[in-house]
């Protein structure tokens, strides 16, 4: 073989690998930005460092996850309004949202044993006596 064929031959294969990746990128379906309004949130981020320092200021945790169990344990007094999101950053469809009233505080968990297993953020903003906190926890199912 001489170099012409040979640099021939490394041409196309190299056309062909990237047709071939040009192909897979196409037929993507799953791709998912973290959040459909990226500019409205980034804007908003302030806000969101305030309530952060609001929660860091509490001497109690918020949120804890039982690995065992499956369940994620609100910690909020009564009277706590907010909502929890179960954030799933490879796949936006599995995103749950739950809002909440704690009326007992007795019952504040969330059994998360029907989630599928992986990565998940568990991101808490809630309102209490007139005050916004928000709490994220990072978690494996």
């Amino acid at each position: 073989m001489d170099w012409g064929k040979g640099i021939t031959m490394t041409l196309a294969a190299f056309a062909v690998l990237m047709l071939s990746m040009v192909a897979i990128c196409v037929k993507q379906d799953d791709i998912h930005l973290v959040t459909q309004n990226y500019y409205e949130e980034e804007i908003k981020y302030q806000d969101q460092i305030d309530k952060m320092i609001n929660t860091s200021q509490l001497n109690y945790e918020v949120l804890a996850y039982d690995n065992q169990l499956k369940i994620i344990d609100l910690q909020l007094p009564t009277g706590a309004k907010g909502t929890l999101h179960l954030f799933r950053p490879s796949d936006a469809r599995l995103d749950k949202k739950i809002d909440f009233d704690i009326i007992d505080p007795n019952v504040n968990s969330v059994d998360v044993k029907n989630l599928k297993p992986g990565y998940w953020r568990v991101k808490l903003s809630w309102t209490e006596n007139g005050i916004s906190y928000y709490q994220e926890k990072k978690i494996n199912i």
